[in-house]
């Protein structure tokens, strides 16, 4: 399959080499050329809108601004090739998805809704979890695609938003997660249980996961080098919150996290990984000083 891939960041450059080994003709574009240049087996595309003269495109790109700027400003749609088939392989706002979802009908294009679950190292072990919304024949057609860049793909109807709501949930869980680790970090060392020990508990009885395990393993020898930068954990929970704001909806838990998270890039963590979130939980319950 022809594949243009608009965005090519530390996701972007982890998936592209996986469509390749697989068979598929990749085309990018990126908004830093010496960056799309330096992956091989790739062609360097001039614009977005010649990402959409393909058979289908990947969009990988750091948020809601970033998407209208590269798509919708450049008028990426207008010239798409009728059979086309975009994923929106970024996490964004439901209400962006929206919006995109309409302007695909209008432009008579397909549109599907694939934000992914896992970090850039996940990504190029083709391991990555995928959460497909949109409309199912699109779906059957690039599943190809998604066969090579993960190892589930996770159906959830025809309704794009469906995949983005999902996707910042799960991120935000992520947040809390790492919020609770600290708080109970904080917990067991004031009585002298170091975090270690309490973490090698939980992660590998109730808290057996993936995520617990990972960013355990950074509060607890306190090294954060990026897996997933603080700040684009920041703006997952920006989404989250401002997705529940449109509904109604209350999530007192993830505005105490936004709150830290903030902290967080005040102090200059704004590049570590988001598991750096335990530093200002930690801070707040008197265990650690400021790093600012």
């Amino acid at each position: 399959m022809n594949i243009g891939f608009i965005g090519i960041g530390s996701m972007g450059a982890a998936m592209v080499p996986n469509l390749i080994k697989a068979g598929h003709s990749v085309k990018v574009w990126n908004r830093n050329l010496d960056v799309a240049k330096s992956l091989e087996g790739v062609m360097v595309l001039p614009s977005p809108a010649a990402a959409f003269e393909n058979d289908a495109v990947i969009t990988m790109l750091s948020d809601d601004a970033a998407v209208r700027s590269v798509l919708l400003d450049s008028k990426a749609l207008d010239s798409a090739r009728k059979g086309c088939i975009h994923m929106m392989m970024a996490t964004i706002s439901p209400a962006l998805s929206g919006e995109l979802h309409d302007l695909h009908r209008s432009a008579g294009i397909a549109y599907v809704a694939a934000p992914v679950l896992g970090i850039p190292a996940v990504a190029a072990k083709g391991e990555l979890n995928i959460i497909a919304a949109g409309n199912a024949e699109a779906i059957a057609t690039v599943q190809p695609l998604f066969d090579a860049l993960g190892q589930k793909t996770w159906h959830l109807g025809d309704d794009p938003k469906y995949a983005n709501v999902t996707k910042i949930a799960a991120n935000m869980m992520i947040t809390l997660a790492i919020e609770s680790m600290g708080e109970a970090t904080a917990l067991t060392e004031s009585y002298g249980l170091k975090a270690s020990d309490f973490l090698e508990v939980v992660t590998n009885t109730i808290f057996a996961s993936p995520s617990y395990k990972r960013y355990g393993d950074n509060i607890a020898s306190n090294s954060y080098e990026p897996g997933f930068k603080l700040t684009l954990g920041l703006k997952d929970v920006n989404l989250a919150l401002d997705a529940a704001k449109a509904k109604h909806t209350v999530l007192p838990a993830a505005e105490i996290v936004r709150e830290n998270l903030n902290k967080a890039v005040d102090q200059g963590l704004g590049s570590k990984d988001w598991s750096a979130l335990a530093k200002i939980t930690r801070q707040r319950a008197g265990l650690e000083e400021g790093v600012a």
